[in-house]
């Protein structure tokens, strides 16, 4: 028995000796790697083995090697300062050569070309990537896109936050939402988009008049939510993001799982957010937690590389508190508010409630797109979507009917459209396109208070078409498009008896673009933009009437308003003198002839004098706003400028310079944003330190700088309360990745707001009544697998 068993032991024993000698482990696989923007090889990018942590570098000319590999499947990471990693699956059979192209080198977060001008983009614009997203898992769209030049943020408190590029937002901006123009209370200064950042792989924010072909009115300036193809990767792969920070006490939570099969790809997105009180320097801001539950879903599919089909669907809900002190009862209450250091009804204890005043928002998207390809460059894409936003807002009410909502919308929105692209020997590029938008909005009469905005139906058709040619020296593009949009509203009246007042209104609109890129040299290019675009009045412009709770004023339209009509012009300039400095400069001018701005209303006091008007009413008392239409100029500049030293140090430095004139009444125009200085330093390390089976590698310390100067383009009595003075916030950052055979892990840490200073910001409407956030500090980790 015993010798039978070590005869069995030792054939055992030689069948893996023999299997191991029979495995072919004298394999390379070797490459090059190039900047997918220039063409140009890539020295120092990192490449990792995954499965054995076996690393190496590309040399000066791009080129890499690995030898002695066994068969089987091999994970890739490359890497490289500035890029977006990119994960390639080989199943190694033979020796393998690659050609790797990386995506454009990014120093901080603005598109930097390389050495090399990219001669095929005419648009002004900053990008996001992957691992900016990941990197601030806590933060909302606004507050991820906020230190881009010429971004700021129309915020109400802390959790509401709305982009505006270039001083403009609201129904002057666009937002594209995976294809699908985002639809939703979009007009509310006091509603922030509700859009999970976390579910995107870039975000794109064009600053020039090269979006004529995302919709009817954004005036030039456009923000793209965008999701990469599914890679054909046919292995589980995810990751897990969580941040806890400790202003709030808030503690964010992502799940992402993606996985590639010939059948069908997939991809699902989760977070789940959860805050309490947030806290000014020295006291709480009570009633000001957000909770927020999102998830997305993507199936993509592919035949032949000739059909892709792209299905998308994704809902997010959020509840958060409006500042308690908000709110108050009379008129010298509110004057009192208004001149108050500690905002009224403030507790000294933290709390996750969320009571009134409050709002809850719910919104669910579902989109198809076809795409058919002719030839490579040559295709047609088919669209269907639909939105549904379900939004209510409640007040301070009397009789225990606070849980009763005030402001109670429900809008569907349908979406389709079809586009074609032609290029013509990859010199001419031909593109024409149809967008239809149905929008149906109703107010829900259980509220018992008359509608702040009546029930409207809203059906807008556009057609656009633009045409480029690309040179070696000189690039060139024009657009034009035309919409039309009809809008059907049903208003109860102000005055007694109540009545349905019904108004029916006919817009036609038109745009049109032209763009001219010079490629002076290797290192510079100047691009010249001028765009043209009239925008019709929108259902709040026209009709609104009533109290504005996210905003905590009262809102009223003006019936006679006209539509817009704005002229834009750019002048960008870029340098490149090495790939370890840059300099973008863009100047800008546009001119509107029929602005139409929400401000201050007047009224005569006593005296006969005119003075902002504050009104009582039986919720309480409340400044008043009124939509008013004048001519104005808004111009200015964005200079940003980043340098490296080697591969350890770099920095970044932008300046954002805006001024916003009513020409027509000669005076400032309101509500524009203060100029602003942002800059950051960042040294990685470049040793990586080993840690059992696996390695701590770019290990990075940042600190940063961000300088908002005081808002003096503005008349004293312009506004309710004078604007608030500058302030200056410094940031700190330490982050590390431990890569392991099959996970890798990102810890960080940051603190905002590092000296804990006290400041209010001009475009926060919560200014009126308490200060902005104090020292925050953030806690988090990214684990991928």
């Amino acid at each position: 028995m015993l010798y039978s068993n070590l005869k069995l032991l030792l054939f055992v024993c030689l069948f893996i000796v023999f299997n191991l000698q029979a495995q072919n482990c004298n394999n390379y696989i070797k490459g090059r790697v190039f900047d997918d923007g220039t063409s140009l090889p890539l020295s120092f990018v990192n490449i990792l083995i995954q499965e054995s942590l076996i690393g190496t570098t590309s040399d000066k000319d791009g080129f890499f090697i690995f030898n002695d590999l066994c068969q089987g499947e091999i994970h890739l990471i490359i890497s490289h300062i500035g890029c977006e990693p990119k994960k390639i699956l080989i199943d190694l059979k033979k020796d393998t050569t690659l050609s790797i192209q990386m995506p454009h080198t990014i120093l901080g977060t603005i598109v930097v070309e390389g050495e090399q001008i990219n001669n095929s983009d005419f648009q002004s614009n900053s990008t996001l990537n992957r691992t900016t997203i990941e990197n601030n898992s806590n933060k909302t769209l606004g507050g991820l896109i906020e230190n881009e030049s010429g971004v700021n943020l129309m915020k109400n408190g802390s959790g509401i936050s709305k982009p505006i590029v270039h001083g403009l937002y609201g129904n002057r901006l666009k937002i594209i939402n995976n294809d699908i123009i985002q639809s939703g209370q979009v007009w509310g200064n006091g509603h922030a988009p509700e859009i999970d950042p976390l579910s995107a792989d870039k975000i794109t924010i064009i600053k020039g008049t090269s979006a004529i072909e995302y919709g009817a009115g954004n005036l030039g300036s456009v923000v793209l939510i965008e999701q990469k193809k599914i890679e054909k990767e046919p292995h589980l792969h995810g990751q897990i993001n969580y941040a806890y920070e400790s202003n709030g006490r808030g503690n964010n939570l992502n799940l992402r799982l993606e996985k590639y099969s010939k059948r069908i790809a997939w991809r699902i997105n989760g977070t789940i957010k959860k805050y309490g009180d947030k806290k000014s320097s020295t006291y709480f801001l009570n009633n000001t937690g957000y909770q927020e539950a999102n998830f997305s879903l993507t199936l993509q599919k592919s035949w032949k590389e000739k059909l892709f089909l792209d299905i998308y669907t994704s809902t997010f809900n959020t509840r958060l508190g409006i500042l308690r002190g908000s709110q108050v009862g009379n008129i010298t209450a509110l004057n009192n508010a208004l001149n108050a250091e500690i905002p009224d009804k403030t507790d000294s204890l933290f709390s996750y409630n969320i009571d009134a005043p409050k709002q809850e928002v719910n919104h669910h998207l579902a989109k198809l797109k076809l795409k058919y390809f002719f030839k490579e460059n040559n295709s047609i894409i088919f669209l269907v979507a639909g939105q549904l936003n379900n939004r209510k807002e409640f007040d301070i009410r009397k009789g225990g009917r606070s849980v009763i909502p005030s402001v109670d919308l429900l809008q569907y929105t349908y979406n389709t459209e079809l586009k074609y692209t032609h290029s013509f020997k990859n010199l001419w590029k031909f593109k024409v396109g149809n967008q239809n938008i149905v929008i149906n909005n109703t107010n829900d009469p259980n509220t018992g208070i008359l509608p702040l905005i009546p029930d409207y139906n809203n059906w807008k058709n556009g057609l656009f078409t633009t045409l480029s040619r690309k040179k070696k020296k000189t690039n060139f593009k024009i657009g034009f498009r035309y919409d039309a949009e009809l809008q059907k509203v049903a208003e109860i009246s102000n005055d007694l008896p109540r009545r349905i007042i019904r108004y029916e209104n006919n817009f036609h609109n038109i745009s049109g673009l032209s763009s001219i890129k010079f490629i002076m040299t290797s290192e510079q290019s100047l691009t010249i933009n001028s765009g043209y675009s009239e925008r019709n009045p929108g259902i709040n412009e026209l009709y609104s009437f009533g109290l504005h709770q996210g905003v905590s004023g009262l809102e009223e339209g003006t019936l006679n308003l006209k539509k817009e009509k704005a002229l834009k012009n750019t002048l960008e300039h870029i340098w490149y003198p090495s790939s370890n400095f840059s300099i973008n400069t863009l100047i800008y001018h546009q001119s509107f002839n029929g602005y139409i701005n929400l401000i201050p209303k007047q009224k005569e006091n006593t005296n006969g004098e005119l003075v902002n008007e504050i009104r009582t009413t039986i919720r309480g008392a409340f400044p008043v706003f009124k939509y008013q239409q004048t001519n104005a100029n808004i111009y200015g500049f964005d200079i940003s400028s980043q340098f490296s030293t080697g591969n350890s140090i770099f920095g970044l430095i932008k300046y954002s310079f805006l001024r916003g004139q009513d020409v027509k009444n000669k005076i400032p125009l309101i509500y524009m944003p203060s100029n602003s200085i942002f800059g950051s330093l960042k040294y990685q390390l470049k040793k990586s330190k080993k840690l059992n089976k696996g390695k701590f590698k770019n290990t990075e310390i940042e600190i940063n700088n961000r300088f908002v100067f005081e808002q003096k383009n503005i008349l004293i009595g312009q506004d309710f309360v004078s604007p608030p003075s500058s302030y200056n916030l410094f940031g700190f950052k330490l982050s590390t990745n431990l890569i392991l055979p099959h996970f890798k892990i990102r810890f960080f840490t940051e603190f905002n707001n590092l000296f804990n200073i006290k400041y209010r910001d001009y475009l926060n409407r919560q200014r009126y009544f308490a200060n902005d956030l104090g020292l925050s500090v953030i806690i988090g980790l990214n684990f991928k697998f």
